[in-house]
């Protein structure tokens, strides 16, 4: 009995160890707007959106709220473009 749960136990550690490795090595995003550039002639008309964008938005997806509560950035961000190239791109509009 004592060795089921030391190998119960070790497997246990294991998969804690496993994945615990997973969530500390997310890497942090830098808030940059001018990450966004690809993705301007998008949200200033009905342009699609080029992959390159697609991709920026997905990185610098937990720097939407941000952008929005900047005065200089919001009409960008908060438009009904952003928010159709954010559906193209299959990335959540925030909730801010």
């Amino acid at each position: 009995m004592k060795r089921v749960s030391f190998v119960a136990l070790c497997v246990v550690a294991l998969a804690v160890v496993t994945f615990s490795g997973e969530i500390f090595t997310a890497e942090a995003v830098t808030c940059s707007p001018t990450e966004l550039s690809a993705c301007l002639p998008a949200f200033t008309s009905t342009a699609a959106p080029s992959t390159n964008c697609c991709s920026k938005l997905k990185e610098q997806q937990p720097c939407f709220c941000t952008y929005i509560k900047n005065p200089s950035l919001k009409q960008y961000i908060n438009n009904p473009n952003a928010k159709r190239v954010a559906s193209i791109c299959n990335v959540p509009y925030p909730k801010c």
